[in-house]
């Protein structure tokens, strides 16, 4: 009669998707409000937080607009970019571990 029982029991862990920050840097061409409209639309931020954080990266020359699995980082970043440079404006968005 053949062996019938089931194998022992396999543990997977499964861990969390690694972080990645979208950074936006200053530059001296892409108007503060066209920052804050990417910074509303794109990333989802209210009105008064997306003018902190213009400021800030106006003042730092940088700043961290959000933490996101890799995807949607890079999604995010590719369509802020994406619709500065619609705009004709060489806004800079990274994604950095």
């Amino acid at each position: 009669m053949p062996n019938t029982q089931l194998a022992d029991k396999t543990d997977i862990k499964l861990k969390k998707p690694k972080k990645h920050k979208v950074v936006m840097y200053n530059d001296d061409f892409t108007p503060m409000d066209v920052v804050v409209d990417i910074l509303t639309d794109v990333f989802h931020k209210s009105y008064e937080e997306a003018v902190a954080i213009m400021m800030t990266v106006h003042k730092g020359n940088k700043a961290v607009v959000g933490v996101y699995s890799y995807d949607i980082a890079k999604t995010r970043a590719g369509k802020a970019v994406k619709i500065a440079r619609e705009l004709g404006y060489p806004f800079r968005v990274e994604v950095e571990s």
